[in-house]
């Protein structure tokens, strides 16, 4: 498989976790992450970014066909995604450390995505782009 395939294959299962999660945050609301509970405003809160967050992974994969000449759309997603990643950071801080998938997501989003930005501009200079 080349390296190009190989990328592929990771972004569009990359791609699946926050179609996966935002599905799950517009159906279920914040009962998703056990939340009890909330008003009516945080709910809406809740679903709205859930639906972003569904949002973004249809945005990634969307770069899949052609993805060595997507890097302005992939840039700007990760951005969005470290940007979410960061402002999980101000929680950690304000609230203490959360549980294990919100571990996970902000490895994701603060490791994960910067590293396949670097992945991406990898294939492009080899496919000439």
């Amino acid at each position: 498989m080349s390296e190009r395939r190989l990328f592929q294959l990771a972004v569009a299962l990359g791609s699946l976790i926050p179609v996966i999660a935002g599905a799950a945050g517009v159906v279920a609301g914040p009962a998703m992450v056990d939340a009890g509970a909330v008003p009516a405003a945080a709910d809406s809160h809740f679903r709205y970014l859930s639906g972003l967050l569904f949002g973004i992974g249809l945005g990634f994969a969307s770069t899949i066909p052609g993805i060595e000449r997507r890097a302005a759309r992939f840039r700007l997603l990760a951005a969005v995604v470290v940007a979410g990643g960061a402002a999980r950071c101000v929680s950690l801080l304000a609230r203490g450390v959360p549980d294990r998938p919100m571990i996970a997501a902000l490895i994701m989003e603060l490791a994960v995505t910067p590293a396949l930005v670097l992945w991406q501009s990898r294939i492009a200079r080899h496919c000439g782009y």
